[in-house]
């Protein structure tokens, strides 16, 4: 039920600025939504209240001036950026930039800085009053069988040129491992293969190996398991990168040793010398990740290995958002979210007989790959455009890749790889 006088919800005319938006493509973006006069002046009050004291500088159009100097912040249109906000909260906040309605010169660095303070910029009031205004995350969403089916094709499915355009020859869409900083894109696909032998090599995969592989990407690691003699059958749920796994598989002269399968992780069958899943373990959702950890636990063969790369986040952020609805669930990974390492530890401590033996962080490794990709996208802006993707996609997807590399720079998420071995009772 709203209440007091209320803003009218016109669409903006487009401008060199403010992108027009296809309000049949983008709903929720192409509009500022309608919100009470008195809901926005609280969300006003709350930005005003978190950007006064951080280093940054926020310059809004009416003339208001917030923060203590560094990355820019630009909110060209403030009355529609505070009613998103005050509407939607964070989902608002990238809802705003999709729409042109703020800009930063240096994204990153601005993302950045509000990734850091991350837990202060609400306060502690609002935090506790959370469960009445956050949005929760849609029912049709949860990663069922059939939800998750439709979770991966939302991302994956988007086009096999589209993720061509900015990575790599490999087509590993996870963390590198470089040598050194910074990081040069020449140096990207052995950085690539480098983080693929290291998993590979922690997995102890050899000449003979039983592998399975959840999450197949596009074929790198499938390829490079089966150039060591290794027998591996892949598990994906899109079709795109099946086929194209397949593909480049045939290509590498390995077909008779990779198997491809268009299969959910909960159906695999077997037992396995090693199991290997990079970055697959974020799209699983906390209401399964028992059930993931246990299919790890059940396909491996006694002595085998486990080798996960598994992006997390701080402990109380994840318990305290698990159950929220967030921009990039919206719009970029449904059903998504990244554990913690304490999720992880006590998941396999409570539903598994396996052992977490080694753990090792790579955050800094994970920002440098994301400068990268960011920059290599928005140097083929007119190859994307040209696959059909629109300008609010093309701002959505920046806001992505930077959002991302923020949380890494700023310490807020970082990147595992854990072994996870089983005790062969039989010797």
């Amino acid at each position: 039920m709203r209440t007091g006088e209320e803003h009218p919800a016109a669409v903006p005319p487009a401008t060199a600025t403010h992108p027009a938006v296809d309000p049949k493509r983008w709903p929720d973006v192409a509009v500022p939504p309608t919100v009470s006069r008195a809901r926005t002046a609280v969300a006003e009050a709350v930005v005003q209240r978190a950007l006064r004291p951080l280093p940054l500088l926020a310059r809004f159009a009416d003339g208001t001036v917030l923060g203590r100097g560094g990355p820019v912040l630009e909110i060209h249109r403030p009355s529609a950026f505070h009613r998103r906000i005050a509407r939607h909260g964070l989902i608002g906040f990238g809802e705003s930039y999709m729409a042109g309605e703020w800009d930063a010169p240096d994204l990153v660095a601005a993302l950045t800085v509000l990734a850091a303070h991350a837990p202060e910029l609400i306060p502690e009031p609002l935090q506790r009053l959370r469960p009445l205004w956050e949005l929760r995350q849609p029912a049709a969403r949860r990663n069922t069988p059939a939800g998750s089916q439709a979770n991966i094709s939302h991302h994956y499915d988007l086009s096999n040129g589209l993720f061509a355009l900015f990575l790599d020859e490999t087509l590993s869409y996870s963390s590198a491992i470089f040598r050194g900083f910074p990081a040069e894109w020449n140096l990207l696909p052995d950085a690539q293969r480098r983080k693929i032998d290291r998993l590979l090599g922690l997995a102890d995969v050899r000449a003979g190996s039983r592998v399975l592989e959840i999450g197949t990407g596009w074929g790198e690691l499938a390829i490079r398991a089966a150039a060591r003699g290794a027998r591996v059958t892949s598990l994906t749920l899109s079709r795109e990168q099946r086929d194209l796994a397949r593909q480049r598989i045939a290509a590498a002269g390995v077909s008779d040793r990779v198997t491809v399968e268009l299969c959910d992780y909960r159906a695999a069958r077997g037992t396995y010398d090693a199991v290997v899943s990079v970055e697959m373990v974020e799209a699983v959702g906390h209401e399964f990740w028992p059930t993931y950890f246990s299919v790890l636990d059940q396909r491996l063969a006694p002595g085998g290995r486990a080798v996960l790369q598994a992006i997390t986040m701080p402990h109380d952020r994840m318990l305290a958002s698990r159950s929220t609805y967030t921009w990039i669930q919206k719009y970029i990974f449904p059903g998504g979210l990244l554990p913690s390492m304490e999720a992880v530890a006590g998941t396999v401590r409570e539903h598994t007989g396996l052992t977490i033996s080694r753990r090792d962080g790579y955050g800094a490794h994970y920002a440098e790959t994301l400068r990268l990709w960011r920059e290599r996208f928005a140097q083929h802006t007119d190859e994307v455009a040209a696959l059909g993707f629109d300008e609010t996609f093309r701002r959505m997807w920046n806001f992505y890749l930077a959002y991302s590399e923020a949380g890494f720079r700023s310490g807020y998420l970082d990147v595992q790889q854990y072994l996870l071995t089983k005790e062969d009772d039989s010797r």
